[in-house]
């Protein structure tokens, strides 16, 4: 006798049970990731101050909450964003990946306030400010002038790039030709600054001896001079920081190049035959395009009257 099996077809479509994990397995692979806005800002202001205890004074958070954040963050995006050295605590490659778009965001965010009319406190305008002129300009202002400012100090590279990545408003910086052409557009000022050569008052050179010369980190101005008028050199110092470098010529260990508007009491200017002439250093006033509120304005046209007298506006300062 042989045995019949009798096969029933069961269609999982139609039940209810099989209905109901579809629609969670569902739920869960199309469930969107929202990365709250606090958050942002948090990554925002590590960046901006160097530090999870800065960022957390700034915040009004406690640091356990800025690490906590931040650890929530990595979880999402997959990675870490940042690492301590001995600068304070630096952006990794995916940090300052997640920085531009954080800023994109923040930007975006106070925009739609705008728009909308919602009432808030304005931020303060992030001005980056090349060493070289922080005396000069420090010397012109109030504790009240600056109160609406926060002051990011470096050499005028290290601005340059701030200002290209979104996280400088305003700057006073010295034009860079390798990227001039990325800022061209943010540029509404300008000016030619006269450099000469400054020295020690008993700073003597060694006959037939390289010239000793103190540089900053991307100058291309005295090495440019010195090679194509063929003389030899030996950098002696290099730092970002304008008066560490006043410092060591003032030391008597070799010579440098600075604005002949700034030379200090301690430095004569340097006029040896040897010693060929420097061309000017255009120096510049940038401004993000969608800067629109009245101490930008202020802070812009205070800085092109003061420092920038025989040069007119390349664009107009737009009132609010």
């Amino acid at each position: 006798m042989i045995a019949v099996r009798r096969y029933t077809t069961v269609n999982f479509n139609d039940s209810p049970h099989f209905l109901r994990l579809g629609r969670v397995a569902m739920h869960k692979r199309y469930q969107p990731l929202n990365i709250p806005i606090e958050i942002v800002r948090t990554v925002v202001a590590i960046s901006e101050t160097g530090s999870l205890t800065k960022a957390a004074e700034r915040l009004g958070l406690s640091q356990p909450a800025v690490s906590s954040q931040i650890k929530r963050i990595q979880t999402m995006v997959g990675g870490i964003l940042f690492t301590k050295s001995v600068n304070g605590t630096m952006a990794t490659q995916l940090g300052k990946l997640v920085l531009h778009q954080a800023r994109r965001i923040l930007e975006a965010n106070d925009q739609m306030l705008r728009i909308g009319g919602v009432a808030y406190l304005p931020q303060p305008i992030r001005f980056g400010l090349s060493t070289l002129f922080v005396q000069d300009f420090l010397s012109h202002q109030t504790s009240q002038s600056l109160a609406d400012l926060v002051i990011h100090t470096d050499n005028s590279v290290g601005i340059t790039k701030g200002l290209i990545d979104g996280y400088i408003d305003i700057a006073y910086i010295l034009e860079n030709p390798e990227m001039s052409s990325e800022i061209s557009h943010l540029i509404v000022n300008e000016a030619d600054e006269e450099f000469v050569w400054v020295r020690a008052k008993d700073f003597v050179l060694s006959s037939g001896a390289p010239i000793p010369i103190l540089t900053w980190p991307g100058d291309d101005l005295m090495i440019r001079t010195l090679t194509r008028h063929g003389l030899s050199y030996k950098i002696v110092f290099n730092s970002p920081d304008y008066h560490a470098k006043l410092a060591a010529v003032e030391s008597g260990i070799g010579i440098t190049a600075i604005p002949k508007r700034m030379i200090p009491p301690t430095l004569v200017w340097a006029q040896e035959y040897y010693l060929p002439h420097l061309p000017p250093v255009k120096a510049l006033l940038c401004a993000r395009s969608n800067l629109e509120t009245m101490q930008s304005t202020e802070l812009l046209n205070e800085i092109s009257s003061r420092f920038f007298k025989s040069s007119a506006m390349v664009n107009p300062v737009v009132q609010p």
